[in-house]
């Protein structure tokens, strides 16, 4: 039994290996190199993170550290600059990610329904918008006259909406059976709690994946502090690296003499960007089953 049984399996291993053609072999490859060009900037930065500064100035340093050290995340971590500055980004993140989502989904709700008044009218409105804009510099008054100039609320409010993922999110409800809805009203439910209470909790995915672009694009986002901020409070974690980066704009206060020798602004940038990546590696498993299943929903159905 087992010589018979190991003769089938190898024979299905010679005809599997048969229909391995060239095509798959250069497919292989093609993937393994996309992937090592992806994967390997992470890896480069996290090694120059954990390299002795001097040492890593000198070059060379492409797989592994040849001296170990972690004052550049001593520095980082005892910079008041960037506690400040994680703060904002967080509460910025999580309360823009609140707003916009919840705003965008009442709209997309509005936008599924197909007796809507004057919704041609909307829908060419919100299609207009996606493709112009009237340029920074009136933008830039416009935040100024209405009072969000070097305010938090720069951050939330002109980003509260988004046009596209009210398309996303209104196809996915025109695919919620329209018998759910009219059970609802049967029952004296109006359209406020038809879309909080029954539409919200059936559009986890579609939620899942707008939340999850809300929130990487806040995370990431610099240009506003740069541009319509003065109080270096309303600093955000991208920017503050940027400059870091950039201008090499080190603080060295609290850190002594020791740690000073075993770091450069190169690695200390570097061991910032690593800590500013680990909150959403840690966000992205937990919303990926969503991610998927959403955008496709969300896309192609409606």
């Amino acid at each position: 039994m087992k010589n018979s049984a190991f003769l089938s399996g190898f024979a299905l291993n010679k005809k599997t290996l048969r229909h391995f053609n060239w095509f798959d072999i250069i497919n292989y490859i093609f993937l393994a190199v996309l992937a090592f060009i992806t994967l390997y900037p992470f890896w480069f930065v996290l090694i120059g993170s954990f390299s002795q500064g001097e040492d890593y100035s000198g070059g060379g340093v492409w797989v592994w550290p040849r001296i170990w050290s972690s004052a550049s995340y001593i520095v980082v971590l005892k910079d008041s600059r960037f506690w400040i500055a994680l703060r904002n980004t967080v509460v910025r993140t999580i309360l823009a990610t609140v707003l916009s989502v919840g705003f965008t989904s009442m709209v997309a709700y509005a936008m599924s329904r197909p007796n809507l008044k004057h919704k041609p009218f909307f829908q060419w409105v919100n299609l207009f918008t996606m493709f112009f804009s009237g340029g920074l510099v009136p933008y830039y008054l416009v935040i100024v006259a209405i009072g969000l100039y070097d305010t938090f609320w720069v951050y939330i409010l002109p980003s509260i909406y988004s046009v596209y993922n009210m398309i996303v999110l209104s196809s996915f409800f025109r695919s919620i059976p329209e018998s759910i809805r009219e059970s609802a009203v049967l029952d004296g439910a109006g359209d406020f709690r038809i879309w909080l209470q029954m539409y919200m909790p059936l559009s986890k995915p579609a939620l899942a994946t707008i939340a999850l672009w809300v929130a990487v694009g806040h995370w990431n986002s610099y240009m506003a502090t740069m541009l319509y901020t003065r109080d270096a409070n309303l600093t955000t974690l991208q920017y503050f690296l940027m400059r870091l980066i950039k201008e090499a704009n080190v603080s060295y206060e609290g850190i002594t003499w020791e740690i000073r020798n075993d770091v450069t602004p190169q690695t200390i940038s570097y061991a910032a960007i690593v800590v500013a990546t680990i909150p959403i590696l840690m966000v992205y498993p937990f919303l990926q089953r969503f991610f998927t299943k959403g955008i496709m929903i969300g896309s192609l159905k409606g």
